[in-house]
Parts: structure tokens; C-alpha cells; sequence
């Protein structure tokens, strides 16, 4: 038997079994009481509920503090190492999401260099900035995109994204003022509690909403750093949840030369530097009319 005939005749089953179940206790019930009329409804208008006041979200100082702290320990640092465990929910048929991961060892060097090594559960990837270029590197299949960049890690990862689609989902520690770029829309902030569980250290806990995002984060305690970051996009409909672990933080340390660069990825196989689908023949833009021919 076929795989849809056996879901069919299993829904038959549960059907046929269902309807027994529900034939049998309606049989064992007593017939229902008689019911009294319905008292006449009252011809007197109803008084309109009061309004309720509405109240701005709360910015709270304390929850302000903690991520203006996380932000100036990651700005201040001139080198940076650590590694990120991104988990991102996905629709599934049955219905519950299923969940995907990805390991990606990061590298950045304020305020022009920037290097991820990314596994996944999915093709490897690699991704390279110098200042200069920006290269992305698929090594199982050995194809590799560059583009000329601009001179800072804020505006390659911009040019990355509206170029290739070419995110990280933790973007928010590497630019170089990362309260800043949460303040623009900041819309709620405040602190949950302490958690001893999160990364092996004690960590301060904070909510905040920013964007159309609402995260929550865990902030060492001492360190300042992030140990991990929730985040659910309000305009989702399915709430799907992303995550970020951090671990192995290193700030400040030297870095071996030739960081920023692979004579593998610059040897493979060139591809597009572009967005790995097409756009829609509507969001395709029309082609230049023709100039009118010039008259003297």
C-alpha cells in the first residue's frame, strides 16, 4: 500500500473508531433536562465600558544600563574573537517548526576586517573582508563571489546583505556601536533577573524591542559580554524563535597575519557576487527608454 493510501485508511480508522465512541456515550447519557426560557433581554442600553489609559512601554534605566555597558566593552575592542551557535525555527508540513544550526567561528579587527568561518547544518561557507574586498567562499563546492567593499565592517556587512543576502545573526556585536543601532528604534526595555545557568557565568537578563523585534538577552554579569540572544519577529505569524549562544570571547589579543585572506577562496571558481534568487519579473526594474534623437 501506498504511503497516502495508508494515512487515508488510517484516518478512516480513527474516524470510524470516533464516531463508535461518541454514538456509544450519547446512548449511556440521560436525556437532557428541560431548559427554562431565556430571561427578556433588558431594553435599557448598555453603559460603554470605561477607556483604559494607555501606557507607554517602559524604557527601564536599569535594563538601558546593562546594554549600554554590553556595548561599550565590544566597541572598545579593537580585536575580537568568538565563536556564535545560531539555531533559526523553520515552518515544517506537519506543523510544529524544525530547527537548523549553525557554528560559525568569527574573527573581526575594527575597523576595516572581518572573517567567519561558518558550519552548518546545511554547505559550509567562509566569508572575508579586508577593507578592501569581500570575498564569499562555498568550499565543498568550490565557488567563490568577490566584490570591491567599502572601508568599514558597518557598511560591508550592509553591502553584503543588499548585495548576496549575506546576513550573521549576530551582526548587533560586531558593528562598531552596537546600543546605537538598537536605540534607533528602541520601543521597550527591562530587566528580567540574573540567571547562573547561561554560559557559565552569572548573567543579567533583559528584554527589549527594537525594530519589530523583541529579544531577550543574557549579559555577563562582570564581563559585559553576550552569552545569548532570543529573538521573535513580531510581524511573524508562526512566532518562530531565533538563537544565538556566544562562547569563547577573546578581546584585545593579537592576530596572526593573513587573518582576512584565503589563497583557497581567492583560487576557486568565480561566481556572481549577487542574490542567490532572482528577482520577481515585478520587482525587476524596467530597462532606460530610449533618448529622444538631439536636434540642433
Amino acid at each position: 500500500m501506498s504511503s497516502g493510501r495508508a494515512r487515508a485508511a488510517g484516518r478512516a480508522v480513527v474516524l470510524a473508531l470516533s464516531l463508535s465512541l461518541v454514538a456509544r456515550a450519547a446512548a449511556q447519557q440521560p436525556a437532557p433536562a428541560p431548559q427554562a426560557p431565556p430571561a427578556a433581554e433588558s431594553s435599557a442600553p448598555t453603559a460603554p465600558a470605561p477607556a483604559v489609559p494607555q501606557v507607554a512601554p517602559p524604557l527601564e534605566a536599569k535594563a538601558i544600563d546593562i546594554l549600554k555597558a554590553s556595548s561599550q566593552k565590544l566597541a572598545a575592542a579593537r580585536t575580537m574573537s568568538f565563536t556564535a551557535v545560531a539555531s533559526y525555527e523553520s515552518p515544517s508540513r506537519p506543523g510544529p517548526p524544525l530547527v537548523y544550526t549553525t557554528r560559525s567561528l568569527v574573527t573581526l579587527q575594527r575597523p576595516d576586517k572581518l572573517r567567519v568561518i561558518q558550519t552548518a547544518d546545511g554547505p559550509a561557507s567562509e566569508f572575508y573582508y579586508d577593507g578592501k574586498t569581500m570575498m564569499a567562499f562555498a568550499p565543498g563546492e568550490n565557488l567563490v563571489a568577490i566584490a570591491d567593499a567599502p572601508p568599514t565592517v558597518d557598511a560591508a556587512l550592509e553591502a553584503a546583505y543588499h548585495q548576496a543576502a549575506i546576513y550573521f545573526p549576530f551582526t548587533d556585536v560586531l558593528v562598531a556601536d552596537p546600543y546605537g543601532d538598537i536605540a534607533k528604534g528602541l520601543e521597550l526595555a527591562f530587566y528580567i533577573g540574573q540567571s547562573r545557568v547561561v554560559g557559565g557565568v552569572t548573567t543579567d537578563m533583559v528584554a527589549y524591542a527594537s525594530d519589530g523585534v523583541f529579544v531577550q538577552t543574557w549579559i555577563g554579569a562582570e564581563d559585559k559580554l553576550p552569552r545569548m540572544a532570543r529573538a521573535v519577529f513580531r510581524k511573524d505569524p508562526l512566532k518562530l524563535r531565533h538563537q544565538v549562544e556566544f562562547s569563547g570571547w577573546q578581546l584585545g589579543g593579537p592576530l596572526p597575519a593573513g587573518a582576512f585572506k584565503s589563497a583557497r577562496a581567492a583560487s576557486a571558481k568565480r561566481m556572481p557576487f549577487a542574490h542567490p534568487d532572482p528577482a520577481p519579473p515585478s520587482e525587476v526594474p524596467a530597462p532606460p527608454a530610449a533618448e529622444p534623437p538631439k536636434t540642433r
